[in-house]
């Protein structure tokens, strides 16, 4: 029994053997079957997502030419793409490919305008030294303590992806430097102002080599104006014009307000320099009552880096460099012969004691507007406490105006005047302060007859209209010259030969 139990269990153990066997062929064959069905899979979504990438490029046309993949009309697809426009595929320019010295940190400062001229001469400087720039840092700390990042102004991925072919840029260091970086450990220091781009190849890029990241702070008026290479010029033009594109949230709001202008006819943009922050740093306090000029002059002495404290305001005046009020501004207006139909938009933040001092200008051009009051609060909500992103939108609306006019030589009224120039020389009206400032005075104290203060202030501005002209060049003074943003000559569709002597 025993064993004919072992045998039978052994006979039983040959059966199961042959079974195992049997199951194990099975088993390899699903496994086998299973391993072609996942490799076919992976080979499939492979071939998707490839399809899927080139498709953005490739899609419009190889659809186009295969009219059969879509033979079946659909009526309600029909009307929405009869709705929706056609929009190009986008191009990508290819990366350039180049030894990278290092990494280049940049912290801008000022206001928007300021920070955008910098942000183009850093990407031109960053370029020409053969570094990585990460996205640069804007101001927070400036008077305005507006908080926004670079992405919340600029359409980021435009900026990086549109000049890949000139400069690599990163949103943020490499992880290893980052960690030193946030230790503290990172030479940082403030560029000279007005230098060429030998200074940055003989001071900057041993450092870059030397350190591998570099931080430049305060990076205003960091490169010359005159005296570049075509190429640089052009780069910094490549980068203002193209590059600096703002976020699709702004853009679509300043297209809303040009289309509200544009349906009541044509429309000025008045950028009107009489805030209350920039009358206290001048120290211009004219039409200004004792109780106001307190008021100035105590927010001038709360601001320790605004160094100049003691202003003879009449005086500055008389010298051309206060901005006009809104009163001085709209007897120019109207001696300009500006049409009192057209609308004036002002671009500015809260004007100084507005009510008061707007009256004039509001009784002699009543149709004035502001963004606050062609849009809705909530329209506004998100830009509220973000000065940057406001003039954002002034800006949109200052280069699509009929006639841009500054009452300041600001970043803005410059950098606005070198966009409008570029796009074909549209008219801005550069107002000659010191000139108008003593015709304005003639005029009240009875100098002069209405007639002949028109027709000095429209003599006197005639070649003051945005018109091609050269810029000019100080080799010894640069604060004195042209300022390259104001007049980019170097990129204008124009033969010197063609342009006027200013």
């Amino acid at each position: 029994m025993r064993i004919g139990v072992m045998r039978g269990g052994g006979g039983g153990g040959g059966g199961a053997s042959g079974g195992e066997r049997t199951d194990k062929l099975i088993k390899g064959s699903r496994m086998k079957l299973w391993i072609i069905r996942a490799a076919i899979s992976v080979l499939l979504w492979t071939c998707i997502v490839q399809l899927t990438t080139l498709g953005e490029t490739w899609g419009p046309s190889v659809l186009k030419g295969c009219p059969s993949c879509f033979s079946r009309q659909d009526s309600s697809v029909s009307a929405i793409e009869d709705k929706v426009p056609s929009v190009p595929a986008r191009v990508i320019p290819p990366k350039r490919v180049y030894k990278n010295n290092g990494y280049l940190m940049v912290s801008c400062n000022g206001g928007l305008n300021q920070m955008r001229a910098a942000i183009c001469d850093m990407v031109t400087i960053a370029r020409y030294l053969n570094v990585t720039l990460i996205v640069p840092e804007l101001d927070k700390t400036s008077f305005w303590a507006d908080p926004s990042e670079f992405q919340d102004i600029f359409d980021v991925n435009h900026f990086i992806t549109s000049l890949r072919d000139e400069v690599r840029i990163l949103k943020e260091l490499p992880p290893r430097l980052k960690r030193r970086v946030e230790m503290g450990i990172v030479y940082s220091m403030p560029p000279i102002s007005w230098s060429d781009m030998s200074y940055y190849h003989n001071q900057i890029l041993p450092l870059i080599r030397k350190y591998k990241v570099v931080h430049l702070n305060r990076t205003d008026a960091r490169l010359a104006n005159n005296g570049q290479s075509l190429d640089v010029q052009k780069l910094r033009c490549r980068v203002n014009f193209n590059a600096l594109r703002f976020t699709p949230q702004i853009e679509e709001l300043g297209k809303r307000v040009v289309k509200l202008l544009r349906q009541n006819g044509p429309f000025i943009v008045l950028h009107l320099r009489y805030e209350m922050d920039m009358l206290a740093f001048s120290g211009c306090t004219q039409g200004c009552n004792d109780e106001e000029v307190d008021e100035l002059t105590r927010m001038r002495y709360a601001y320790p880096w605004w160094k100049e404290k003691i202003i003879n305001s009449e005086l500055k005046r008389k010298d051309g460099l206060c901005p006009l009020t809104p009163e001085e501004t709209t007897l120019i207006l109207t001696a300009l012969d500006i049409d009192n139909s057209y609308q004036i938009y002002i671009a500015a933040g809260e004007i100084y004691c507005g009510k008061r001092r707007l009256a004039d200008l509001a009784a002699a051009y009543p149709k004035l507007v502001r963004k606050e009051t062609l849009l809705e609060p909530s329209d506004l909500g998100f830009f509220q406490n973000h000065s940057s992103q406001m003039a954002a939108l002034d800006y949109l609306v200052s280069l699509e105006s009929d006639i841009f006019i500054p009452t300041y030589d600001g970043n803005m009224a410059k950098v606005v005047q070198g966009h409008r120039r570029y796009l074909g020389f549209k008219q801005t009206i550069l107002l000659d302060r010191r000139i108008l400032v003593d015709l304005i005075d003639q005029y009240n104290n009875g100098s002069l007859s209405w007639d002949e203060f028109s027709d000095a202030v429209k003599k006197s501005h005639e070649n003051r209209k945005g018109q091609p002209t050269k810029r000019s060049v100080f080799p010894d003074r640069p604060k004195e010259e042209d300022y390259f943003y104001a007049n980019p000559e170097e990129c204008l569709q124009q033969q010197y030969g063609q342009l006027s002597s200013s």
